[in-house]
């Protein structure tokens, strides 16, 4: 059967679905028609119901029904995650009192900061603008993923907050939940259990062939240097990728239980594969 599978144009998700999207592994079960869109659209689209398998944030599951979160392929940090960045330095409290670019309001970068700081006044923005709104003083901090974690001092930007650690610290060193895949329960538990292991086989031969399934990453690159491309793949394709396990599991279920209780999400119950 035809099913459409989105994904982030993200080295890392590139790098996860390489084999899947270049033939491979194949399945005898699935034929996949691939829609690249940007995380918080994506999570937007799943809203609506509108891809049979999709990557979201781990937050946006909050607000999703008739998804199945699949075991394979989410973005777990270990001890690092998303990172609040400023011209200069700032206290939390003053942090609290600015305005911050954020890049989605269902990203769980988004969830995490206001379960550090509270409530605050946020600025949606793509987040590869985010440092330059930053050093433009068009907002007073940004909240930043994906590689600008990593490249967001080219912008002479200070690291003020770092989500990874405080999640770390205050979960008793749980892995940081931030990307996951979801598929649509109306394929049911046998079939969603092949696509899974479909999704797993991919993203292990990415693992076993690092330099083709880089190749292929790389289109998605945004002119950053394959070095730096391959250090934020490393970050976030690692064990707990392949398989999330039952530490997988307790941070999602972690992240929607302090949400539920700080009054930031509704309280649902997730359906895992």
């Amino acid at each position: 059967m035809e099913i459409t599978v989105g994904h982030t144009p993200d080295s890392d998700d590139a790098f996860m679905f390489y084999a899947m999207l270049t033939g491979k592994v194949t399945s005898p079960h699935f034929q996949v028609r691939h829609v690249v869109e940007d995380i918080e659209t994506l999570n937007k689209r799943a809203i609506k119901h509108e891809l049979d398998v999709t990557a979201v944030s781990a937050h946006a599951c909050a607000y999703i029904n008739d998804y199945t979160i699949l075991r394979s392929g989410g973005s777990f940090g270990k001890g690092y995650g998303p990172i609040v960045i400023a011209r200069e330095p700032m206290t939390a409290e003053r942090l609290t009192h600015s305005r911050i670019a954020i890049p989605g309001r269902m990203t769980s970068a988004f969830l995490m900061l206001q379960l550090m700081i509270g409530r605050f006044e946020a600025v949606e923005m793509r987040f590869s603008d985010i440092p330059d709104a930053v050093s433009r003083g068009e907002v007073d901090a940004g909240l930043v993923i994906h590689e600008t974690q990593i490249t967001y001092a080219q912008n002479s930007l200070t690291k003020i907050l770092d989500a990874g650690e405080w999640w770390r610290n205050s979960t008793g060193g749980l892995p940081v939940p931030l990307g996951i895949n979801v598929m649509s329960s109306k394929f049911g538990p046998e079939m969603i259990k092949k696509f899974d292991e479909f999704f797993r086989e991919s993203i292990m031969h990415g693992m076993a062939h690092v330099g083709d399934a880089l190749d292929y990453a790389m289109q998605y690159s945004r002119g950053q240097p394959r070095d730096l491309i391959e250090r934020f793949v490393r970050m976030y394709v690692n064990d707990i990728t392949i398989e999330m396990g039952l530490l997988g599991e307790q941070a999602i279920r972690t992240l929607f239980r302090l949400g539920l209780e700080k009054g930031l999400i509704p309280d649902f119950e997730p359906s895992f594969a």
